[in-house]
């Protein structure tokens, strides 16, 4: 049966048809752009996960760089010799293939020494190395510059086969004392460096190169064109000196069109339907992981915070603590449900200061800020003992940016406030010792001096005697008198001598207290004092002992404060605001001679300015000085310890700049 023309059909049915048309026409519409949507979706993915690849690719490029650098840098540990460093510069080519050179040059860019990679000829055969010296040049200025490796653009080196590569020159400055004195350049493989230094999981299925600005390729690694549309994500990888462009490409094919149109709206409706709820699912996946992450993280937080052995409290505008760490309870004795939502005043504060503290800290509710360098206090532990603490505080800012409270950070400085006063007591045993060696030293001085005047004068008291009793006519008158005035005299002078030589036995009896003591430990006993002027005058204390040396027979005690002197000197001798460097050098090792070891030498360098000409021949003599409140017994004293040990004390010019002071000890004939 035909249907009947369109224009005899009731008007009813035309609308329905017309209205199924539309339908279909906007099903198909939606599908249609579900389809362009679901396409664009796609490209965009595969987008973002290329840009994630190559920003991943750039992170592992610098991060391998960096590594590279720090095994050139162990290639100058110890000093080596050029041959001892063509070795281990050749065991460093041997496990990275992107290293087609390495040089060692001293600061005139003249070479050292220098390796090449095993795993091809030598790049530089063919043209030689002349031709990237400006490369070289530029690439140690910058690093000479910037104290760090610098790069230098990279330049086309062909090679013997007909072909040729892009390689990238890197210098590393070589620093001793603050002073460069050479540099290590070292050749990089572009292609190599994409072969080797990047993940090959994340790059397998990519092509991946080095290009210039204008798009130039100067080195490729991945697969060849494999479909008709191109991803490209490229990003810029930042070097000291240099930057390169980082491009990878990704290829996918074009979707092939449905045979027919209904199985295609079909199957278009089951792929959106499936595409939902794969959405769906990954969606949830998503905040699943999130979650599991977010989890993580406040895990780890918490399992960091809960190591810290800095106590750390949070307080409100209020004053009520609302969080405290387990350093923090252990620290003050009390547990967190007691501290929790406690106010003021707090019950860790000792009762006699509440009302300071109270005052402080509505002083900082005020406004006003606790300095961020931390402040010094005293808490109360639950048994009541009291210990000092360092407060570090700091405002507390919530997500809003409003501020919400107070961030503590408190660290018991119990233990270094017990440091600080053995450190001390320490130091005033050995200023004690100090003064009695002093005054034994002025002992001395005075027996030597004395006992002649003493002497003469015990004479001429006899010989007036002698004279008396020899007298032609008889005695004068008052004659007995003269003479037991006279007999008076030479018994007190006798007398006096007696004392002054019980005085000098005294200080000789020092000579008997001996003990055998290593080297190293007589630094030890005086480095926590030396460091503690050292750091106050800004001075950086270096010592070498070299290494099996026997111990030292001597005064522990009068040798630690013959260190102390002359290192105490030499601080002093740089303590000038034109002298920049301040280095003090503690060097103890075998003395040099045919007897070298009988004998350990001690040897007391500075970088100040010398000892004047004028001031040389009497620098040993007692109560000579150039300080404004010494004594002039400091030198004096550490040479007639050292000479009482039977050893010697000397000095000499430190080139360029300073002195050093040299004496000796007896080593210990038993070690």
């Amino acid at each position: 049966m035909n249907p009947a023309p369109l224009e005899q059909r009731p008007p009813a049915t035309l609308r329905r048809r017309t209205l199924w048309v539309a339908l279909l026409l906007l099903v198909a519409a939606l599908l249609t752009m579900l389809v362009w949507l679901a396409g664009v979706y796609e490209a965009s993915q595969v987008q973002s996960r290329l840009e994630r690849d190559t920003a991943q690719a750039v992170g592992d490029l610098q991060a391998a760089l960096g590594r590279n650098v720090q095994g050139l840098q162990a290639l100058q540990y110890n000093d080596p010799t050029p041959s001892s460093w063509a070795i281990e510069a050749a065991g460093l080519l041997r496990e990275h293939r992107e290293l087609v050179r390495v040089e060692w040059r001293d600061n005139a860019l003249q070479l050292r020494a220098f390796a090449d990679t095993p795993f091809r000829p030598p790049v530089f055969e063919r043209i030689g190395r002349d031709h990237a010296q400006s490369e070289v040049a530029l690439a140690c200025a910058n690093a000479r510059r910037i104290s760090g490796p610098a790069y230098a653009s990279s330049n086309f080196v062909p090679m013997m086969d007909g072909l040729g590569m892009e390689v990238m020159e890197l210098c590393l400055p070589l620093e001793t004392g603050g002073k460069i004195v050479g540099y290590l350049v070292a050749s990089y493989a572009l292609p190599e460096v994409l072969e080797g230094l990047i993940g090959r999981q994340n790059m397998r299925s990519h092509e991946i190169s080095f290009t210039e600005g204008d798009g130039t390729r100067l080195a490729v690694r991945g697969l060849g064109h494999r479909g008709n549309r191109v991803f490209t994500a490229q990003q810029l990888m930042d070097l000291p000196g240099t930057t390169l462009v980082f491009r990878v490409d990704s290829w996918r094919a074009a979707p092939d069109l449905f045979p027919n149109v209904l199985t295609a709206l079909v199957t278009a409706m089951s792929i959106a339907l499936v595409s939902v709820l794969a959405l769906l699912a990954k969606d949830m996946r998503r905040r699943l992981k999130a979650e599991h992450d977010l989890a993580d993280a406040l895990a780890f937080r918490k399992a960091m915070e809960d190591s810290l052995v800095t106590g750390m409290r949070a307080r409100d505008l209020q004053g009520r603590i609302t969080y405290v760490n387990p350093a923090f309870c252990q620290m003050v004795g009390f547990s967190a449900a007691e501290l929790l939502g406690h106010g003021m005043p707090q019950p860790y504060w000792p009762p006699e200061l509440v009302q300071e503290y109270q005052r402080t800290q509505v002083i900082r509710q005020a406004g006003t800020l606790p300095p961020r360098e931390g402040f010094e206090s005293l808490f109360m532990r639950k048994d009541g003992s009291r210990f000092p603490v360092l407060v570090i505080e700091a405002p507390l800012i919530d997500a809003q940016g409003v501020h919400s409270g107070w961030m503590s950070a408190l660290i018991d400085i119990s233990e270094q406030r017990r440091v600080e006063e053995l450190s001390r007591t320490s130091q005033e045993r050995l200023q004690a010792s100090a003064r009695l060696a002093t005054l034994g030293e002025m002992a001395s001085l005075l027996s030597h001096e004395l006992n002649q005047p003493l002497a003469a004068i015990s004479g001429y008291a006899a010989g007036s005697i002698n004279l008396l009793r020899r007298w032609p006519d008889g005695a004068p008158q008052h004659g007995a008198d003269l003479a037991t005035a006279m007999q008076r005299i030479a018994e007190q002078a006798e007398r006096a001598g007696k004392v002054i030589r019980s005085v000098h036995g005294f200080v000789r009896r020092r000579d008997q207290v001996r003990e055998a003591v290593t080297p190293q430990a007589l630094l030890d006993d005086i480095l926590p004092l030396v460091n503690l002027q050292a750091r106050q005058l800004s001075v950086r204390v270096q010592t070498e002992v070299e290494p099996d040396l026997s111990p030292v027979l001597c005064d522990r005690t009068m040798v630690e404060q013959v260190l102390l002197n002359l290192t105490r000197n030499a601080m002093q001798a740089m303590d000038f605001a034109h002298i920049v460097e301040r280095l003090l050098l503690l060097r103890v090792r075998r003395a040099k001679g045919g007897d070298r070891k009988k004998w350990i030498e001690f040897a007391v360098a500075d970088l100040g300015e010398g000892i004047a000409p004028e001031v040389r021949q009497q620098l040993f003599n007692p109560f000579f000085t150039t300080k404004v409140e010494g004594m002039g017994l400091g030198l004096s004293l550490c040479r007639t310890v050292v000479e009482q040990h039977g050893g010697a004390l000397a000095f000499e010019p430190n080139l360029p700049r300073g002195t050093i002071f040299i004496f000796t000890l007896p080593a210990d004939s038993v070690a």
